[in-house]
């Protein structure tokens, strides 16, 4: 103990406050409007993605390496979301903007926990599309259910470690000049610079660790990809590359929806206003869970194949009860 408090300097002893004041969306004009669309996108992600779940469940067609993939975004989308929008709308639509010490440790674990899970699942989803199209012969030798299953726990676990390890270094932390949080939620990144110790090693976490969760994953995710055309355009005829394209569309999309908000944010991050920062910020938390379900069932033959097929045996018999004898 001694050791810890003199890291901390001679003139400061270790704080750890209460509780933290979140101030994101004070001050922003209308912002009343914005909670209202919250609120609408998270109904929309908790029926969209509870849907999906529910298909996959239901239909043992759906048990494939792919749909797992599927269902377990399905998951995180909505665990994600359920763990955010409520307590955001809490937070700034009832005035409860103080929150204990502990509570946002847990606020922050499982709102970036999510939010890696998304990447890392978008991975898992990209992978079996590049093993689908390039080696088609092989597909269910190299990715099979238990596989898909050991890759998915794999980064369950790695994101558990990860997130863990970035909260405990904020608990080491003392809180002495502030305690006012200028985001919408228990945002590592302002937490640290709240500190009045050393905030090295979050420093050193709020750099590397974009790297491993964003741009890692999607330097992997492009490079499957442009494989997956270079291999086309040299085998395939055009008919046979626009099939494997239109299985691909979907996780495209994916892609493009939670990884551009997320690039756009963060490149221009000290070029926008801290207002507009703020609400891009928590649009790319939101948005990706709402659209991946629909995404999905859009664009996704199985998917409708087997909403049609579940509504129709539903119809069938809802018709046997209504004609059976009171």
């Amino acid at each position: 103990m001694d050791l810890f408090n003199s890291a901390l300097g001679r003139n400061i002893t270790f704080v750890r406050p209460p509780y933290f004041i979140i101030t994101g969306f004070i001050g922003i004009p209308n912002v009343k409007y914005y909670y209202i669309f919250l609120f609408f996108v998270y109904i929309v992600s908790v029926v969209g993605n509870t849907a999906v779940m529910a298909v996959i469940y239901m239909d043992n067609s759906l048990r494939t390496p792919k749909y797992i993939a599927v269902f377990n975004l399905a998951f995180v989308d909505l665990l994600g979301n359920s763990a955010l929008v409520p307590k955001v709308l809490d937070i700034f639509l009832f005035n409860h903007n103080v929150i204990p010490y502990n509570d946002c440790m847990t606020f922050l674990f499982f709102c970036y926990t999510c939010l890696c899970m998304q990447s890392f699942n978008l991975v898992a989803l990209s992978y079996d599309r590049l093993v689908a199209i390039i080696f088609p012969l092989h597909y269910q030798l190299r990715v099979n259910q238990t596989f898909m299953l050991s890759m998915i726990a794999s980064f369950w676990v790695f994101t558990i470690t990860a997130v863990l390890i970035s909260v405990g270094l904020l608990t080491r932390l003392s809180f002495c000049k502030s305690v006012v949080i200028n985001s919408y939620f228990c945002d590592h990144g302002q937490l640290y610079r709240l500190a009045c110790n050393d905030n090295f090693p979050n420093d050193v976490v709020s750099f590397f660790y974009p790297v491993v969760i964003f741009w890692l994953p999607l330097v992997f995710i492009l490079s499957s990809y442009l494989y997956i055309g270079y291999t086309l355009v040299k085998v395939a005829t055009l008919q046979q590359g626009i099939k494997a394209f239109k299985t691909c569309l979907a996780h495209l999309s994916l892609v493009v929806v939670y990884f551009t908000p997320v690039l756009i944010t963060f490149t221009l991050m000290d070029k926008i206003h801290p207002n507009n920062r703020i609400i891009n910020l928590s649009l790319t938390s939101v948005f990706p869970p709402m659209l991946n379900p629909i995404i999905y069932v859009l664009q996704t033959k199985e998917i409708q194949t087997s909403l049609k097929k579940i509504s129709k045996i539903y119809r069938k018999s809802k018709m046997k009860i209504k004609s059976l004898p009171i």
